[in-house]
């Protein structure tokens, strides 16, 4: 019959899988396969996942000092007096300290901007933590800053650009990159990560 749209779906199921489609990396497909999966587990295990979310969203924030992830005002890594604060290494995003303390080979503090300088999609250093960054490093006065941000276009943008703000007050390195221009670092192994760290060198 003309204009009788007949939906495969239960209602309920198509807007599970509507919105498991929003988040990154999963197509249709995927969607499809998680929200069937869901529909089979105990009732007791979908709730668990149900408040696991909803307490990660109203819980978990973003440190006072370093911008990292983090369920108290200030986060573990910070308050960890076995860390060396005569260090800060400045990343993009959460996932870059996650990535860089899987190698275990980086003992210092970290700062997080929250992205990197893209005029193109409207982000410039006021949207990022970047004053905050050079308050911190001016008033801590720390040994050195390390720049850990992917090679891309914009990462060298947001480096360079940092790497001014900073001179005056301390040592500026970059992390020596084995990682291919463009390749970020959240996917970069742990052996590849240590070793630009380890190869750091001195910003120009």
């Amino acid at each position: 019959m003309k204009g009788d749209k007949t939906t495969v779906y239960a209602r309920p199921l198509a807007r599970l899988i509507e919105q498991l489609q929003r988040l990154p990396g999963v197509g249709p497909k995927s969607a499809q396969r998680l929200a069937l999966h869901i529909l089979k587990r105990p009732e007791s295990e979908v709730e668990a996942l149900a408040q696991a979310l909803i307490d990660a969203k109203k819980q978990v924030g973003l440190c006072q000092v370093c911008f990292h992830l983090s369920s108290e005002p200030v986060c573990d890594i910070c308050r960890n007096p076995n860390r060396d604060n005569q260090t800060i290494c400045v990343v993009a995003d959460s996932r870059d300290v996650i990535a860089l303390e899987k190698t275990r080979e980086y003992k210092g503090k970290y700062h997080v901007l929250g992205g990197v300088i893209s005029p193109m999609d409207g982000i410039g250093p006021e949207q990022l933590t970047v004053q905050a960054l050079v308050r911190r490093v001016s008033q801590q006065k720390p040994q050195e800053v390390i720049m850990a941000i992917s090679p891309s276009v914009e990462g060298e943008t947001t480096t360079l650009y940092i790497g001014q703000l900073l001179k005056p007050f301390t040592k500026v390195t970059r992390i020596a990159f084995g990682l291919p221009v463009g390749g970020d670092l959240e996917y970069a192994d742990e052996v590849t990560l240590a070793r630009a760290l380890e190869g750091r060198r001195e910003l120009d």
